[in-house]
């Protein structure tokens, strides 16, 4: 019998130029090629007024952006089974119809 092949070791590290920011905002675009997240933070400064001051963006592969979705949906999944459910509140639509959240 063939022993299996071990994992490789896995070594994460930081690069110099590492930053970790906090976003209240993600906007996605896709194509045949990558998905592409852009991140943000929006600030509301009146009742009728949303500025989004976008600061990083994001290219992934589809098969990376798949795997993401997959590790995120478990993480939200084991989330709400610790904390709850998390309720999102119904936002205005887009012009192409679809909702913003």
């Amino acid at each position: 019998m063939a022993n299996p092949a071990q994992p490789p070791k896995i070594e994460l590290m930081q690069r110099p130029d590492y930053r970790e920011s906090y976003a209240n905002s993600v906007q996605v675009r896709a194509n045949l090629w990558d998905f592409f997240l852009m991140f943000g933070l929006v600030q509301q400064s009146s009742p009728d007024s949303v500025t989004i001051h976008n600061f990083q963006g994001v290219y992934l592969s589809p098969q990376q952006a798949k795997a993401l979705l997959n590790v995120l949906s478990q993480n939200v999944k084991d989330y709400e089974g610790a904390f709850g459910e998390i309720k999102l509140e119904p936002q205005a639509q887009a012009a192409g119809g679809s909702i913003i959240q």
